[in-house]
């Protein structure tokens, strides 16, 4: 006679499209933040809680769907409420307050304003493998942004939002003591430059970049006090020769570029550095298995959208580029979130 059979004690949980919904609705949520910000509902709430009332009448909304607008933000972990009267979380009231220095709104601003509309035409980018921005009707992306003070400004007040968490990081992970100067290549707004100056007395230093991005710059460094240390140098790092410093930095500069582009930019960054001098890159490094960093790899499609061969990358690719470059020691280093560095010693 056959034993009986066991019971598997193991519970099956159910299948459920949950997941899948989500993700597919998840344009939902994210536009519901963009145009809150765009609306400056943080920055109006950051003068203390307001009623839903005249929260309302001061955002210049309709009365049909602000309650549900409001609502949805509290739902979302972006606002809280209490009965009718809403107030900002303390992660919105830092980080989302276009009067504080800490506002990393910028890329998403951007984000409403340029690349939601873009993120439309994905699917014909990923057939044709052309960019889906303002080159489509015949314009570069970096001319039209640099050729418009409103919109460069927006642009590189982006790119301080997403480096903030990385400059600090930067600031308190490299080993500054034992260098002198440094040089952010293409450093934007200057929020790297300003923050390891703020962590490191002893270091002199600031930004190579195009000339349009000097007055910019300098609104920036002077708002923290640090005009005196942080100097801006004009030029353009394909054409002209990198400036020497002891440390030299690229942060989301190698992603907008092929892999010839890359590499010409590591090889000058060699040159340009003494013995010992490091080279500093960060961005959204996607991990070497390729299935974990989520934003390094959409941040790759991004890159179609935006540029006409910039790619994201491992920190293995960067390595063996850098190595090619002649770099003698590399190492790749976590920062925050979903950005790390790779860096590489002369």
């Amino acid at each position: 006679m056959a034993a009986p059979r066991k019971k598997s004690t193991k519970s099956t949980k159910p299948l459920t499209p949950d997941g899948i919904m989500q993700l597919g609705l998840g344009f939902w949520g994210s536009k519901t933040l963009l145009s809150a910000i765009e609306l400056g509902v943080f920055t109006e709430l950051a003068k203390g809680p307001v009623e839903a009332k005249a929260l309302r009448q001061r955002l210049g909304l309709h009365e049909r769907s602000a309650r549900d607008f409001f609502d949805a933000l509290v739902a979302l972990g972006m606002l809280r409420r209490k009965g009718t009267t809403y107030s900002n979380t303390p992660e919105t009231a830092l980080f989302l307050d276009r009067g504080k220095p800490s506002y990393v709104g910028g890329m998403l601003e951007m984000a409403g304003t340029r690349l939601y509309g873009f993120w439309g035409s994905l699917t014909e980018g990923l057939r044709t493998g052309q960019p889906q921005n303002e080159a489509k009707h015949g314009d570069n992306f970096f001319a039209t942004i640099y050729a418009d003070p409103q919109k460069l400004r927006q642009f590189l007040s982006a790119m301080t939002g997403i480096s903030m968490g990385s400059a600090i990081a930067i600031a308190k992970k490299f080993p500054w003591k034992q260098h002198k100067t440094f040089i952010d290549v293409g450093g934007a707004q200057g929020c790297v430059p300003v923050q390891v100056a703020l962590a490191h007395p002893h270091l002199s230093g600031g930004e190579f970049d195009l000339p349009p991005v000097g007055p910019v710059f300098q609104d920036y460094v002077k708002s923290f006090g640090l005009e005196r240390r942080l100097t801006f140098t004009a030029g353009d790092f394909f054409k002209d020769a990198l400036p020497s410093a002891d440390v030299l930095i690229m942060g989301h500069i190698l992603h907008d570029w092929n892999i010839e582009e890359k590499l010409t930019l590591l090889k000058k960054a060699h040159d340009a550095l003494p013995k010992g001098g490091a080279l500093i890159v960060h961005e959204a490094i996607i991990d070497d298995d390729r299935s974990k960093n989520a934003f390094g790899l959409l941040m790759s499609l991004n890159m179609l959208i935006e540029t006409p061969g910039g790619f994201d990358y491992s920190g293995a690719d960067c390595t063996g580029w850098m190595k090619k470059a002649g770099f003698r020691k590399t190492f790749v280093e976590h920062l925050a979130g979903p950005d790390s560095m790779v860096v590489g010693i002369k």
